[in-house]
């Protein structure tokens, strides 16, 4: 979208200018009379052809420009900090995602979660809280959901009223609107960090150790397939952008999301993303059709950012036929829950599979399986380490390395607990040694507990 069309489309709806919101509840009539006035004159005053030649920040002084000259040329009588507040406001509207513009740029929020134009929540430190942000109407709302989902080429409207997306820093959007939503359009913001966090960042808020570290770090350098299991909002999308950082420079690594996420810092990366279909329901491209373009590629390592469907067949394919490094996740409570998960997606998908075959399949593709939570006081964690050891009859066998052992609550609500390593020898262990990275005994030593 051109900034000419930004600016036609943000200026117009209704024949109101947007985003002034607060300045009517202070001074509702005159105010109203003021944005009448201010989106009459800036439609005349704005030089539409010059402002495709613009980047945002020129566009922003020469917004800030033209009102103040509105202001002067028609002797309107407006203060000084309602005069600021007014130009930031129209700023935001149409480089902007207007009334949450501010939201995006604060770094302590990580979600934005809109129930409905006027009823807007953040989480901060794991904890939500509303906010007094809102929209002027549905409207309004929709406007701003449609501008995020145009910029990545996806569309929302009564034939197609769910959408995934992101922003251009990479956090996640979703929006879904009437008729499915029948309070009005609902958009949530998963907000990443504009510095990806490392595993340092995760030692230091208390996520993992520094034992637990150095042994994923080894896992993934040696090219273990590696399964990262959890809820939603645990931190799985996370930790696998940090696990991704000890991935060699000098190995091709080709990604595959719904919603392009992943922020790898290698040179040799190569994004793909889904593809919904069109109006006419045609042109799709899923997941599974993206992992087996992929096999076609020369990849040293296949990263899928979420396996949720039949795509798993192919993954799993993937896994066993040379493509080790591996790494993904999945939606599940528990690590066992995360092998049934995968056993009904290929179920789903009308495969005929023997079960004994498919777990077998299961267990020579995977080696670990990482399961991350998010605790009640807010702060994600991983809860466990178990490495896949074979089959036993018709089940899969497991032991677990690393936990997480609650201890209670404190009375400030934040969980009291530690890790610990179980005292297993994990059967990788001699893999990393022949592979030039062989772990220390003590790091499996029970007694080392750590309280976090």
């Amino acid at each position: 979208m051109s900034l000419r069309e930004r600016i036609q489309g943000n200026l117009t709806r209704d024949g109101v200018l947007l985003g002034e919101k607060s300045l009517l509840d202070e001074r509702a009539q005159g105010a109203a009379n003021l944005r009448a006035l201010l989106h009459e004159r800036l439609l005349k005053t704005i030089d539409l052809s010059a402002v495709d030649r613009m980047v945002d920040s020129e566009l922003k002084v020469y917004l800030k420009s033209c009102i103040q000259k509105i202001v002067a040329d028609d002797k309107i009588v407006i203060g000084e900090d309602n005069l600021a507040h007014l130009v930031y406001e129209i700023q935001n509207e149409i480089i902007g995602l207007g009334p949450i513009e501010p939201l995006i740029s604060d770094p302590t929020i990580s979600d934005i979660l809109v129930n409905n134009y006027k009823t807007i929540f953040v989480e901060r430190k794991g904890r939500l809280e509303r906010t007094n942000v809102q929209f002027d109407n549905d409207a309004h709302l929709l406007k701003v959901i449609e501008k995020i989902v145009e910029r990545v080429g996806r569309r929302i409207d009564e034939s197609s009223p769910m959408v995934d997306a992101r922003l251009p820093d990479g956090s996640r959007v979703n929006a879904i609107i009437p008729p499915l939503a029948l309070d009005g359009p609902a958009l949530s913001i998963r907000r990443f960090s504009e510095i990806p966090l490392s595993v340092n960042n995760l030692i230091e808020y208390g996520s993992l150790t520094s034992d637990m570290a150095l042994i994923i770090g080894a896992l993934v350098k040696v090219k273990t397939n590696i399964l990262i299991s959890g809820g939603t909002g645990s931190g799985k999308t996370t930790l696998l952008n940090v696990m991704s950082g000890y991935i060699p420079d000098n190995e091709r690594i080709i990604t595959i999301e719904d919603a392009a996420e992943l922020r790898l810092q290698q040179p040799h990366v190569v994004r793909l993303e889904t593809r919904p279909p069109n109006i006419e329901g045609k042109g799709e491209v899923s997941q599974r059709a993206l992992v087996k373009n992929t096999l076609r590629m020369r990849p040293d390592r296949i990263i899928v950012g979420e396996v949720r469907g039949i795509e798993v067949i192919d993954m799993l394919q993937a896994m066993n036929t040379g493509h080790e490094g591996s790494l993904t996740t999945i939606h599940a409570n528990t690590a066992r829950d995360a092998l049934t998960r995968l056993e009904n997606m290929v179920g789903l998908a009308g495969v005929n599979v023997m079960q004994k075959a498919l777990r077998e399949q299961i267990v020579s593709g995977i080696s670990v399986i990482i399961q991350v939570a998010r605790l009640s006081d807010g702060r994600r964690k991983i809860m466990s380490i178990q490495e896949i050891t074979g089959m036993e009859g018709e089940v899969i066998t497991m032991q677990e390395i690393f936990c997480f052992e609650q201890t209670g609550v404190a009375p400030d609500g934040s969980v009291l607990g530690h890790f610990r390593a179980t005292g297993i020898r994990p059967r990788f262990a001699d893999r990393l040694q022949a592979r030039g990275a062989p772990l220390a005994d003590y790091l499996f030593d029970p007694s080392r507990i750590k309280e976090r």
